[in-house]
């Protein structure tokens, strides 16, 4: 990987790519720390250091590089435009018009780009509004911190900071549609990376001043052994043969390559980890807004909490597969796959083009959904389980959803560097 950046740094185009990047993320960490006009920045660090160990905000404040619980200008961080592309993932399934929209090509897409930046702005709006309703009363936004958070709160004060933002969230949507445009690999992954490294240092800085050089040892060790499971199957696929007949067009001879469709073990990423924790995460919102204290609440707060409850684990686990075989299925559809390789004279050897090939793809699909679920659940809870044994409960966010983006991401960037500079060696090759 050094080899490759050295390299891409010695190509002019590549390195301008790299500086875009570079810039940007820089701009993005900065914006993070900024807090945002009307907030009292000496109460919100009081509170942080308080409640520094509540992972009630954990996987949203993970997404934002810790800027949610500063109420930083990029406070909101890339949480609404995810939310906003998953939900237009799932309508796409429902809706006709939308799914018209998707077998148009590019021309679609770009309608539904356009929608995502629409309800993005809108889910801004929204979680902006309740992150400061929240953090208008004492308590209520950092449990059992009884700062004023804001001390001014008129209309006029109120209505600029949900302007902030919301203006820092859609800003934070242009960086990652820009680097994806004009730099190196997908904008908004590499937001996300950059978020969740960011935390790290600080992470490990207080596991070793808390619990020592002994439990930071084994707190790395056990990154390390996830990362290398992880390495491992997110490589792994399944490669279905594909055959293309020969057809003749005028006076030229088309077809008769052969490729191959690759079906990866893990083919939903992180979504079902992040639809998993979300779900889990509901009861202990509607706690923390309710401020009860009956039965039910106690029993969230005993079950449903820190995340090294059996129940918690036990949930967790199941939901996982659940939105893992639910995710597979609607972004994976068999039938057009089939129907795509049928049009253009393609089948897979030993098996009719159509619908028998169609099913084969369910087939071998669901047989590779079981481990690619199972392992997506093991991963997701063996950090919960090995840390909480450690002493560190959900305090060290270095878990199973960080993993799996981290690994993920940098996979993805370290390909799409290699295969542009693999692209330009040939150009420097056909030029000489």
């Amino acid at each position: 990987m050094f080899t490759a950046l050295a390299t891409a740094f010695r190509t002019p185009d590549l390195r301008k790519k790299i500086f875009i990047v570079l810039g940007l993320i820089a701009i993005y960490r900065l914006g993070a720390m900024v807090p945002t006009p009307g907030v009292d920045y000496t109460s919100v660090q009081k509170c942080l250091n308080l409640v520094q160990d509540n992972s009630l905000y954990g996987l949203i404040n993970l997404f934002s590089g810790g800027a949610l619980l500063q109420i930083s200008v990029f406070a909101l961080g890339i949480m609404p435009y995810i939310t906003a592309s998953i939900i237009l993932q799932l309508l796409v399934v429902v809706i006709p018009r939308l799914e018209a929209l998707k077998k148009e090509g590019q021309s679609g897409q770009a309608k539904i780009t356009q929608y995502t930046r629409y309800l993005t702005l809108a889910l801004a709006i929204l979680q902006s509004t309740t992150i400061l309703t929240l953090a208008r009363e004492p308590g209520r936004l950092f449990q059992g911190c009884n700062e004023q958070l804001i001390p001014n709160q008129s209309l006029p004060v109120i209505l600029a900071m949900i302007v902030v933002l919301t203006t820092g969230c859609m800003i934070i949507m242009w960086f990652g549609e820009i680097i994806t445009e004009k730099g190196i690999g997908n904008g908004m992954s590499l937001l996300i990376f950059v978020s969740i490294i960011a935390t790290m240092p600080g992470q490990f800085a207080n596991v070793f001043t808390s619990s020592g050089p002994l439990i930071l040892t084994g707190v790395v060790v056990i990154g390390l052994l996830v990362v290398a499971a992880v390495v491992f199957v997110e490589q792994a696929q399944r490669r279905i043969p594909v055959q293309y007949a020969k057809r003749m067009v005028g006076s030229r001879q088309y077809g008769g390559a052969s490729t191959y469709i690759p079906l990866k073990v893990n083919m939903a990423g992180v979504i079902p980890v992040i639809f998993a924790a979300s779900l889990l995460y509901i009861p202990q919102l509607i706690v923390q807004l309710t401020g009860s204290q009956d039965e039910w609440a106690q029993w969230i707060s005993q079950n449903l909490t820190t995340g090294t409850e059996p129940l918690y684990l036990v949930c967790y686990f199941f939901l996982i597969i659940f939105f893992c075989y639910f995710y597979v299925t609607i972004t994976f559809d068999p039938v057009e796959v089939a129907d795509n390789m049928k049009k253009y004279g393609g089948f897979v050897p030993g098996i009719r083009a159509g619908r028998p090939t169609a099913e084969y793809l369910s087939y071998v699909l669901s047989r590779l959904t079981f481990p690619g679920s199972l392992y997506l659940a093991v991963i997701a809870i063996i950090p919960f389980i090995a840390f909480g044994g450690l002493g560190l409960g959900q305090s060290f966010l270095f878990g199973g959803t960080s993993l799996l983006i981290i690994v993920g991401v940098g996979l993805d960037f370290v390909k799409q560097l290699e295969s542009q500079l693999q692209q330009r060696s040939y150009e420097g090759f056909l030029d000489k």
